[in-house]
């Protein structure tokens, strides 16, 4: 599974509408509005790459009011649960 994340810009008045319909594509799981540089961040798992070329650039970068897209890949998912399961690892309780 290839997760990426995006960080879209988007008209200030297309938020929430864009938002949305970003968040209903089949890929996305998470799509939050932002301060800073960026207006929306969402987080994007695929199997393919050609499915990021199909999503981000076909989809995202479509929608209206969107202006601008930035996709990070991510490598690996470090969490607190992923840690501590690591260390509880033939652990006895």
């Amino acid at each position: 599974m290839i997760t990426a994340i995006v960080l879209i810009q988007v008209e200030a008045d297309a938020i929430p509408d864009a938002a949305q319909a970003i968040a209903d594509f089949d890929g996305v799981g998470e799509v939050y509005s932002c301060a800073g540089d960026v207006d929306l961040i969402a987080t994007v798992q695929v199997s393919a790459h050609e499915d990021l070329a199909e999503l981000i650039p076909g989809r995202i970068g479509k929608v209206a009011g969107v202006l601008n897209t930035v996709t990070h890949i991510a490598f690996r998912s470090y969490s607190r649960a992923d840690t501590e399961s690591a260390f509880s690892i033939g652990a006895e309780e």
